[in-house]
């Protein structure tokens, strides 16, 4: 009989850490091995970060980008367990610390864990490649509550880095992040954005091509935030038996293989 897959989970005791053991527990094949969260937190069924790692074939963290860079170090010198990486708004002292600790273990880090989003992103991709700049405009819409304090979305830049990528240029060359006033002809090859807030919207993100003959559209809604969950199960499960590296949602899916 085969073991059952043991993951840890980082930040347990947060709106995320408890979402991951929901979605780890209602699934054939693994179990909730260790749950850790900040020094000095006493609370029932919490193990430090070193038992954790000890008892886990992955951890999954969705935490802060200083507790998960100094996690990924730990893990590097231990030589593992495997890690998936959910913290946003790293810096690039983050990203190059754990950049680092992946020479030593495999990690997955990812802005976006949604496999409904990570599929768009290979769609996009795919779509961008096939329909030429000169015939097929690209707009990039998406919508969140009103509480969100950045725009666009990091998940519209990924979708906006996507479309670019299929058309081989850098998404900082093309991109438009809004238009007021006289603003002139459309420039052949430019990637739109534009921004919706309000409510409690969870996420909205559309992707158009649009030509003068027919406009294909690509779009994802989210429903409840347990997709972010279901998505770092699916890297979890992907991810310990991979060589060291940092890998994202793109190789999880066999997207990466196509590029």
């Amino acid at each position: 009989m085969t073991e059952p897959l043991k993951i840890a989970i980082a930040g347990a005791l947060g709106r995320m850490g408890r979402a991951v053991a929901a979605m780890v527990e209602s699934q054939p094949g693994l179990v909730v091995a260790a749950r850790f969260d900040r020094p000095g937190i006493d609370a029932e069924g919490l193990v430090t970060q070193d038992e954790a790692m000890s008892l886990a074939d992955v951890i999954i963290d969705f935490t802060t980008p200083d507790a998960s860079a100094a996690l990924a170090q730990a893990c590097a010198e231990t030589g593992g367990p495997a890690l998936v990486v959910g913290a946003t708004g790293m810096k690039d002292s983050h990203i190059a610390a754990i950049d680092e600790a992946a020479l030593a273990i495999p990690i997955v880090r990812t802005g976006n864990y949604s496999l409904g989003v990570n599929i768009l992103m290979g769609l996009v991709r795919q779509a961008a490649r096939l329909l030429p700049p000169d015939a097929y405009d690209i707009e990039i819409f998406e919508a969140h509550h009103r509480h969100k304090v950045d725009s666009p979305s990091g998940t519209a830049l990924m979708l906006g880095r996507a479309a670019a990528a299929g058309r081989g240029v850098e998404l900082d060359q093309v991109a438009v992040r809004g238009r007021d006033g006289i603003t002139g002809e459309r420039r052949v090859g430019d990637i739109g954005f534009s921004v919706m807030r309000g409510g409690g919207i969870i996420g909205e993100h559309q992707v158009t091509f649009a030509s003068e003959e027919e406009i294909v559209t690509l779009s994802h809604s989210g429903i409840d935030r347990s997709l972010f969950a279901r998505g770092a199960v699916a890297a979890a499960r992907w991810v310990p038996d991979r060589p060291p590296g940092v890998y994202d949602m793109q190789d999880v899916l066999g997207f990466s293989k196509e590029a």
